[in-house]
């Protein structure tokens, strides 16, 4: 596992308390993608989520604020880092959550009928996952991915970006676009190509959302990143303080008492060949 993840995700309180969920309307695309509604095929349906950290997906589906899916709905959710675990059980006890780790995922053969990556997929993305993945789905099941990302076409939030590049050394990232590879690697000229794993091509939909709240909370969104929380801690209060005077300062955010930080989250999904 990554140090940043190992280290940057110990704060399983601040994390749940710092991100922002997912909106409706992108859970329920993904969720009609995925064939998790009351009319899929299967008597019966286990969705595996990878990454699961606290649950922000997990209770979209499994929790008692879940509407429109199917009747009996099961769901295992993975998560290697313990804090968050424990965060999960207690918040999501509907769901079975489980120590393990993408490319070891602690599943039988074709026992899911659905796999989920929730903001996780970038820290694993590689042919042994997808292997995983494929392995663990049963012949026709589907893969859904989904992002949170910050809206850089806001000034502002783009300024605020500037600050957090330097930072992010080694650690994967979601905007860079390198997770896709382990789609693409070895795949051949034509649209009916095998891909690695036995997967068909990606759908994309994209949906607008933002999390509002005091500049305060922007700075603890900030501090919950994971390359930010493993900083010493000086120089990660020295990046929080600069966070604090950009937000204090711009004219996008300067003296307001509540701030609209944008979001584009990202869904995709596809399917088990």
């Amino acid at each position: 596992m990554q140090r940043a993840a190992s280290e940057g995700f110990r704060g399983a309180e601040r994390y749940e308390r710092a991100r922002p969920g997912y909106p409706p309307e992108a859970v329920a695309w993904l969720a009609s993608a995925l064939r998790l509604g009351p009319g899929a095929p299967a008597a019966s349906a286990v969705v595996v989520e990878l990454g699961a950290g606290t649950g922000k997906f997990t209770r979209r589906v499994a929790g008692p604020g879940a509407t429109g899916l199917r009747p009996g709905l099961t769901v295992v959710a993975v998560e290697p880092v313990a804090e968050m675990r424990r965060e999960l059980a207690a918040r999501v006890p509907q769901a079975r959550v489980v120590g393990g780790l993408a490319e070891a995922i602690p599943l039988r053969a074709a026992a899911a009928w659905a796999v989920v990556c929730a903001q996780s997929f970038h820290w694993f993305a590689s042919a042994g996952a997808l292997g995983e993945i494929h392995r663990v789905l049963a012949p026709g099941g589907r893969l859904g991915l989904l992002w949170n990302q910050r809206d850089e076409s806001a000034p502002w939030v783009r300024a605020l970006g500037e600050i957090l590049e330097p930072l992010e050394g080694s650690a994967p990232r979601f905007r860079t676009g390198r997770w896709r590879e382990a789609f693409r690697a070895g795949e051949g000229p034509g649209p009916d190509a095998p891909r690695p794993g036995g997967f068909g091509p990606l759908a994309e939909a994209r949906f607008a959302t933002e999390q509002v709240g005091p500049p305060e909370a922007i700075v603890e969104r900030i501090a919950s990143i994971s390359f930010v929380a493993a900083l010493p801690e000086a120089r990660r209060a020295g990046v929080l303080e600069e966070v604090r005077r950009l937000l204090a300062r711009h004219p996008a955010t300067a003296g307001l008492a509540r701030i609209r930080l944008p979001y584009v989250t990202r869904a995709f999904w596809c399917e088990r060949r």
